[in-house]
């Protein structure tokens, strides 16, 4: 199991399936000898959120301590997922199969109806996925708010459980069944084999990435929604303190410093300053320059002397 000590580096050589997840966190290569810690408050992640990922994918997690979590940035790593699928994985394969299957150089309708089952499998994918996006991801947030709502994780936790079962573990099979078994194809096409490999890892992607919005997401809301609704809210942004790159942004919004210059002054990019911003606000549920002033006058962040 890796821990926050752990270089980040050493789990990639050592887990290259970590890939996947470290580009859905948002974290860039080039690490260094960097801890997984530092990398991971360098960039605005929680590092036991990332850590919780990581372990589960690998085959490494064992109880989880769902209080410990940010559900902030577990939605966050879902959704860039849901973006991951749809902007380029999916894209990519159905690129690869056309090319592969070398749509009408037979006269067999097999390599048309594998284009129109992927086409279709991806269309029903899509459904699932953006109902996630419009309904699931949205509730979870307002919970994390302290917002009451008519809904509650387990009126999805079924359906998304039977979607799963029905359309990711097993609709590709048959999709790999058309291609292995009936394909009329004649002598190697190494392209074709490149294609079916990448439906079979697709089809290990998409069942952890499922798995993980059913073992990590929906109990962890539950354990919140268990809780008195702002209770839940203040608990959800008392268990993450700032980490210390957050403080150091903290202290140049204080003196006034625009993103950019933040970014100069700490040697990071301006999107790392917006993605630190918003989590400082996250934690601290303060939106306003004037409350986070105080907030760092009164946590000896500055010094009011020093302030113009």
């Amino acid at each position: 199991m890796y821990t926050s000590q752990n270089k980040l580096c050493d789990l990639i050589k050592s887990e290259h399936q970590a890939l996947e997840i470290i580009s859905r966190f948002g974290l860039p290569l080039g690490t260094q000898e960097k801890t997984i810690e530092e990398v991971c408050e360098e960039h605005g992640i929680h590092t036991f959120t990332f850590l919780t990922v990581i372990n589960y994918k690998i085959g490494q997690t064992t109880d989880i301590p769902y209080e410990r979590l940010s559900l902030q940035t577990l939605v966050d790593y879902l959704r860039n997922a849901h973006s991951y699928f749809f902007d380029f994985s999916l894209p990519m394969l159905r690129k690869k199969l056309i090319e592969a299957i070398n749509l009408g150089s037979s006269e067999s309708k097999i390599p048309m109806l594998i284009i129109r089952f992927f086409d279709e499998y991806v269309s029903e994918i899509s459904t699932h996925m953006e109902h996630e996006n419009r309904q699931m991801f949205p509730l979870v947030e307002a919970i994390l708010r302290g917002e009451k709502s008519e809904l509650s994780i387990d009126m999805f936790a079924h359906q998304h459980r039977a979607v799963d079962d029905q359309h990711i573990a097993n609709k590709l099979s048959e999709l790999k069944d058309l291609i292995i078994k009936y394909y009329p194809g004649s002598g190697q096409n190494n392209l074709l084999n490149s294609a079916l490999h990448d439906i079979f890892t697709m089809e290990e992607d998409l069942s952890t990435h499922c798995a993980i919005e059913d073992d990590i997401l929906v109990p962890a809301v539950r354990l919140i929604e268990k809780r008195p609704m702002r209770q839940g809210a203040k608990q959800e942004n008392a268990g993450e303190p700032l980490s210390e790159r957050e403080k150091d942004v903290l202290v140049e919004v204080v003196k006034g410093l625009s993103n950019k210059e933040i970014a100069d002054v700490l040697c990071i990019s301006t999107h790392t300053v917006i993605t630190h911003r918003k989590n400082i606000s996250r934690k601290l549920n303060i939106h306003s320059p004037a409350g986070l002033t105080i907030y760092a006058i009164v946590n000896k962040l500055v010094d009011i002397s020093s302030l113009s």
